[in-house]
This record gives C-alpha cells, sequence and structure tokens, in this order.
C-alpha cells in the first residue's frame, strides 16, 4: 500500500456524561483507533449506528477534537496545528454530510454557496468563480444554470450532488463521505455512488467512506473497517474481509445482507439483545455479550487488532483462530 495521505493513530473520543441532578457517566465513543487511506484509497467503515463511525470521521477532520491520539496529514501532525495552519488544511480536507437539505442554507443559492470554500480560501478571483461552479455543477451532472435557484427547489439526489459539488470547490485530496445516500431513495443512491466512483477514480480522490450499506462499500472501496462500540472489530481489503470475514460481529453484519440470488446467501445470524450502553461497556471484549463463541476469558482479555492469515486481514478476536 502507498503510504498514508492521512493517518490517525490511537483515536480516542469521551464525551462527558449528562445528567439532571448528578453527573451522569462518561460516553466512550471511539476508543484507541488506527486508521489510514492513502492517496486515491477509499476505505469504507461500517457497523451498527452508535459504533462511532462518523466521531472517528470528525475526529480526521479535525472537526472535533480528539480525547487522546494523534492525526497526521500529509507527514504533519495537525492535533496542535494553529488557526492558520488549519485553515490551510481546511482546503485539501473536505466532508458531504448524510443530509443534503440540512446541510445547505435554504435562504441562499446554491452557486453561491459552492462558491464560498473559492472565495474563502481565495483560489480565484471573482470573476472566474461564476464559470468554476458552472463546471462543478456540470462535473456532478446537474445544469450550470440551477446555480442560481435555492436549494428547495431540487429534489434529495440533486441537492446531495449540490453537497458534493460544494466539497470539490476547494480541489481537495480528503473526502469524508459520511452516509451520503442514506437519506435518499434507492433509485437515487446508485446515481450518487456512481458518481463518488467516478470523482474518485478521476480525481485521485482519498476516501472515507462511511455506510451501512455493505454491498455498497464492497464495490466502492479498497479497504474496510468494521466498528463496534467504539472499537475496531475487524479491518482488511474489501475482498478478503466480505469473501473470508473472521470475527463473529463481521459474519453477523453479512449475513443480514439482503441477496437476489438464493444460492449466494448466507444462514442469518441473529444477535441477541441489543448494543450495551457506550457509557458502561462491558469488560474484555465489547463484543462478547452478544457472541455465539463467547468464553469466560472473553470477559477478561480486551483483544488487540492483530494479523490474521495472508490476506491483510486484522482481527480484534482472542478466538479467531478456533472459529475462522
Amino acid at each position: 500500500m502507498n503510504a498514508p495521505l492521512i493517518e490517525a493513530v490511537g483515536l480516542s473520543k469521551t464525551f462527558p456524561g449528562k445528567g439532571l441532578f448528578r453527573k451522569g457517566r462518561p460516553v466512550q465513543a471511539v476508543k484507541h483507533i488506527d486508521a489510514s487511506v492513502a492517496r486515491g484509497e477509499a476505505v469504507g467503515v461500517v457497523g451498527e449506528s452508535g459504533s462511532g463511525k462518523s466521531t472517528l470521521g470528525r475526529m480526521m477532520l479535525g472537526l472535533m477534537p480528539a480525547t487522546e491520539g494523534s492525526v497526521r496529514f500529509d507527514g504533519k501532525l495537525v492535533n496542535d496545528a494553529s488557526r492558520a495552519e488549519w485553515r490551510r488544511l481546511r482546503r485539501r480536507m473536505q466532508i458531504v454530510f448524510q443530509d443534503p437539505y440540512g446541510s445547505l442554507d435554504p435562504r441562499r443559492r446554491v452557486g453561491d454557496q459552492i462558491a464560498d470554500g473559492i472565495s474563502i480560501h481565495g483560489l480565484l478571483p471573482s470573476r472566474k468563480r461564476e464559470r468554476r461552479v458552472a463546471e462543478l455543477l456540470n462535473k456532478v451532472g446537474l445544469d450550470p444554470a440551477h446555480a442560481q435557484r435555492f436549494p428547495h427547489e431540487f429534489s434529495g439526489g440533486q441537492r446531495q450532488r449540490i453537497g458534493i459539488a460544494r466539497a470539490l470547490s476547494t480541489g481537495p485530496d480528503f473526502l469524508v463521505a459520511d452516509e451520503p445516500v442514506s437519506a435518499l431513495d434507492v433509485s437515487i443512491q446508485a446515481q450518487v455512488i456512481q458518481l463518488l466512483g467516478e470523482l474518485r477514480r478521476d480525481l485521485g480522490l482519498a476516501m472515507l467512506f462511511i455506510s451501512h450499506d455493505l454491498p455498497v462499500v464492497a464495490n466502492l472501496c479498497d479497504r474496510v473497517i468494521v466498528m463496534y462500540l467504539g472499537r475496531v472489530m475487524e479491518e482488511g481489503t474489501a475482498r478478503s474481509v466480505f469473501a473470508r470475514p473472521v470475527h463473529p460481529y463481521t459474519r453477523a453484519l453479512l449475513s443480514a445482507t439482503p441477496m437476489l440470488d438464493p444460492a449466494r446467501r448466507a444462514r442469518r445470524i441473529l444477535l441477541q439483545g441489543d448494543p450495551p450502553s457506550p457509557s458502561n461497556p462491558p469488560s474484555g471484549c465489547v463484543f462478547r455479550t452478544r457472541c455465539a463463541h463467547a468464553r469466560d476469558a472473553c470477559a477478561e482479555v480486551v483483544p488487540e487488532l492483530r494479523p490474521f492469515g495472508d490476506a491483510g486481514t486484522r482481527v480484534a478476536c482472542i478466538r479467531a483462530e478456533e472459529i475462522a
């Protein structure tokens, strides 16, 4: 693999507890995560709601301060970057949000919003910004004349394309796509996913793609990170993780994926109970309370993410060899 463009080491995020009359337990949203994305690479992050996927993406972008750990971008440590340094970094790091309507200002024309990044970073003189906005709208499959419209005049899929155009306006090297199609109709999802794949290929974008949709991640991404309750359960190439999942949690996720071909359907693995609270995680392996393979040792040992097999997979399970 090429050298990482962005690399997170030991990232953790703890939110203070909330309570009406007394202070609640702190919430451990992310715990000791290592993640990296190389130039031109797409890394998928999957897991149930509340697993810490979006928190990880926002910490890597500097939108949320980490409680512990470090982030390097293009080889430089950015944890303690000054405001001026972050301003320069912002041009190279962008995000596409989950809600395409909530991320746009309903009172402003979309062309002006796309041009904001160009203006803030002084990338083009004012006389050339309109042409650049037209080029971006055309790149994401919209009519340049749409620049004069307001967000409410577009469909959900069109609004997400506008969000992508806005993210691309500064010519970023790294893009976080945070559930970019979950709020869209299924027929529109495929168009947006295809667009992201084409942009990644044409522009050489490094991408962290956060999603619940496992088939999309399998087709779009080079590598996959599987998260559960703030920790990484399994990591590896998309091909190896989806073809030969090792961790019981990864197997359960894949077994729930709908398949049209009956011959390819896996036996559904039903997880017992609800995910534990991140304010009171289980001891040892955080997945053990829902794992059919759990033993007494799983409550005593916090499994390290370690290499497994020869396909570049890493797994956090002390019984991986027994259950593989």
